[in-house]
């Protein structure tokens, strides 16, 4: 069984990890900023706000853009600057016990289940598109997949040969399975919000 113990480091996935964390923690910053700034003035109007359907000061100012009692962007802040840390950390020859990866794998868990519900939220209860929290949405489907399949292929989590080979042929289509995730909540978005001939 293939685990942590390879000589060989992922260099291709600390790289997407450092560039994604990037992303995410740039929209979560900025997503930041807006909250200061609706606290400051609630009647501000913010970069982000297009439109009645794609704007952020909706999902900001709703009880689901504080889901813990406080800002959900804090968390996208500390977050993504944990996994960006971890995407350096390898490139610098870091070598993680199972159990971090292990932590890894339920950390993006917990973040992609955050995100499905809150997308379910943006489509069926706010009626909005927060450009912000899209950003958020794009970067986190991937880092998802780009773990697990890491995983699952190297046998940090547990599997049969086949699994393991079947991880590793979807490690290599990521990119593809990701624009699949995305086509499906771009779908369901447009079920639901009509956002097309809304926009």
């Amino acid at each position: 069984m293939h685990l942590t113990s390879s000589k060989k480091p992922p260099v291709g996935l600390a790289v997407f990890l450092i560039v994604a964390g990037a992303i995410g923690f740039a929209a979560a910053f900025a997503l930041t900023l807006d909250k200061f700034t609706m606290l400051e003035d609630p009647t501000a109007q913010l970069s982000c706000n297009f439109s009645v359907l794609v704007g952020c000061s909706t999902n900001l100012g709703s009880w689901q853009g504080a889901l813990f009692g406080f800002p959900n962007p804090l968390i996208g802040v500390a977050a993504w600057s944990v996994v960006i840390t971890i995407g350096a950390a390898i490139l610098s020859g870091a070598r993680f016990a199972r159990w971090f990866w292990l932590g890894l794998n339920v950390g993006v868990t917990g973040a992609l289940a955050f995100v499905i519900w809150l997308m379910g939220q943006s489509f069926f209860v706010l009626d909005v598109l927060c450009p912000w929290c899209m950003v958020t949405w794009v970067v986190t489907i991937p880092v998802f997949l780009a773990v697990t399949l890491y995983n699952l292929k190297t046998g940090i989590i547990p599997g049969s040969a086949r699994v393991r080979r079947l991880a590793a042929v979807a490690y290599s289509w990521i990119f593809v399975i990701t624009i699949a995730c995305y086509l499906v909540a771009a779908t369901v978005a447009q079920l639901q919000m009509d956002f097309l001939h809304r926009l």
